[in-house]
């Protein structure tokens, strides 16, 4: 918006001098020859007053095209810094699960040998009575 209003500023601008030449010429009284270079010197000054405006533009552009990509490179910088306290924050997590996952399997392994310690115990406990329940029969008949 703001855009559009200098640009209509410098129109207007442009307009007012030519009808300011315009007065100018009709009521200043000189040769025809004076009257033309006055018109000639005054184009010559439009001209370089739009070639001034238009470098002054470009160069305009040109830094902030500079500074568009300084600030580009240093979001692009801050988006891999933060990419990689995620990947860095995820590999931990990883880690830890892999502790607590071998934690539960040395877990689980002395649960089973204690079961199975405890089940051999039950089994020869049952041989035990087996025999000896089957020496006693044995020997009432």
């Amino acid at each position: 918006m703001a855009d559009e209003s200098k640009s209509y500023g410098v129109a207007w601008f442009l307009a007012g001098l030519g009808v300011g030449a315009l007065v100018g010429i009709l009521y200043a009284p000189k040769s025809g020859k004076e009257t033309r270079e006055d018109i000639a010197n005054g184009a010559r000054e439009g001209t370089e007053y739009l070639r001034a405006r238009t470098r002054e533009a470009a160069e305009n552009v040109g830094a902030f095209v500079d500074k568009s990509k300084e600030n580009i490179g240093v979001l692009v910088e801050k988006g891999k810094e933060h990419v990689g306290e995620y990947v860095d924050r995820g590999r931990e997590a990883v880690d830890r699960g892999r502790a607590q996952w071998e934690e539960f399997v040395e877990r689980g392994k002395g649960i089973v040998a204690d079961q199975t310690t405890r089940v051999g115990a039950a089994v020869d406990a049952g041989r035990q009575a087996y025999k000896s329940t089957s020496e006693s029969e044995t020997h009432e008949y």
